[in-house]
């Protein structure tokens, strides 16, 4: 697999670096930590061996010709790890510890709250386009999406078809996370429908022909195994009535696609639009995951039902963001950017389309999406 520089820059302490499977965790550490020790629990003896008895990690870690990084890959395969690395960091030798992860249902559950601080939370996140530069197509991202184990494999359709396949064998079942896999499936196509709509649990459980519970649950191991991400509305200094729910979305548009079914009854342009919205969330969230200033990604509706995409607040800045799939737009598109404007003037506007010109209209940037992407850096402004 082709390993491309990345955006993601380390801390200088011990850190868990968390992110979906195929975001390039591993190969990323392999490049950055080439000299150091690894422990890949991914491997069925290390696993036995350390779920069998934690405190080996000392030894290992003592025998160790000189203090470094230790990288242990796939953390929440042995919690109990995270007891020996808390007492190792508390006596102050010199090492290092990257904790990588693809699930944070476990640590959730109390490990992480172990280690008291000692090690903070990074996420590493599908490619953004401007780390595949002249590789990276728009219309090929709401296809495949930007997952770089598919992005760089010799048939991505291929392993993006398998790529969930994966999760539920690896991840749901032998963890044994739900009771019923079929029950589970079903549920990750139900929640394709609503990928960039405002979460309406019931709705869903009915679609699931199962219990409100049942599905809030299901929603809640998506978020721990990092598959899916909510995001909250935006109601800081309200001047109108919001909505309350928050929006779901899969954490990639290719991940998202690969999950939505497609007929004579379904429109490509709804399902397109659906992932390009998904692509500009996860970019977003990218951005704010490796920029150093602190910021927050929302989105505000209003109960009247003007909507805006994406509102960006923080350290960083604050923006509105909204887009659209069409080559080209009326002003009334641009009528819920105003009407944010109104209510908060100190933001920036940002019109996204499929569309060549970049252009201001009534103060509000109209810029064509995928060079907004491209452009989108952590070391720089958002627009």
């Amino acid at each position: 697999m082709r390993i491309r520089p990345r955006f993601f820059a380390a801390p200088r302490g011990s850190y868990f670096l968390f992110g979906p499977r195929g975001v390039g965790k591993s190969l990323w550490c392999a490049r950055v930590y080439r000299d150091g020790p690894l422990i890949d629990l991914l491997r069925p003896e290390l696993q036995r061996q350390y779920l069998a008895r934690p405190e080996r990690l000392r030894e290992y870690v003592q025998g160790q010709p000189r203090a470094g990084v230790v990288v242990i890959d796939e953390i929440q395969k042995v919690p109990a790890l995270l007891d020996v690395v808390h007492a190792l960091i508390e006596e102050h030798r010199g090492w290092q510890f990257v904790l990588t992860g693809s699930s944070a249902r476990k640590l959730r559950r109390g490990g992480v709250d172990l280690m008291a601080g000692r090690a903070v939370w990074r996420e590493l996140h599908s490619y953004m386009a401007a780390e595949m530069e002249d590789d990276f197509e728009i219309g090929r991202a709401l296809h495949q999406g930007m997952l770089p184990v598919v992005n760089e494999a010799d048939s991505p359709e291929d392993v993006l078809h398998a790529y969930v396949g994966l999760y539920l064998k690896e991840e749901v079942q032998l963890e044994g996370l739900v009771r019923k896999l079929g029950d589970f499936s079903r549920f990750l196509e139900v929640a394709s429908f609503s990928h960039g709509q405002v979460l309406n649990v019931s709705n869903m459980a009915r679609e699931c022909h199962t219990e409100r519970t049942t599905v809030a649950g299901y929603l809640g191991i998506l978020e721990d195994l990092l598959l899916a991400f909510r995001l909250p509305v935006f109601a800081r200094r309200a001047h109108r009535a919001v909505v309350t729910h928050p929006k779901f979305y899969y954490f990639d548009a290719g991940v998202y696609r690969s999950l939505r079914p497609a007929g004579p009854l379904d429109r490509p342009s709804e399902i397109e639009g659906a992932a390009l919205e998904g692509l500009v969330a996860q970019h977003l969230r990218a951005w704010l995951a490796y920029t150093d200033a602190r910021g927050e990604l929302f989105y505000w509706r209003s109960k009247a039902g003007s909507e805006v995409d994406f509102v960006v607040y923080g350290e960083v800045g604050f923006w509105a963001i909204e887009v659209k799939n069409a080559a080209t737009f009326q002003r009334s598109d641009l009528r819920p950017l105003r009407g944010f404007g109104e209510d908060y003037p100190e933001a920036k506007r940002i019109f996204l389309y499929r569309g060549t010109e970049e252009l201001l209209v009534d103060g509000i940037a109209c810029l064509p999406c995928d060079r907004f992407l491209k452009a989108l850096h952590p070391r720089r402004p958002l627009a």
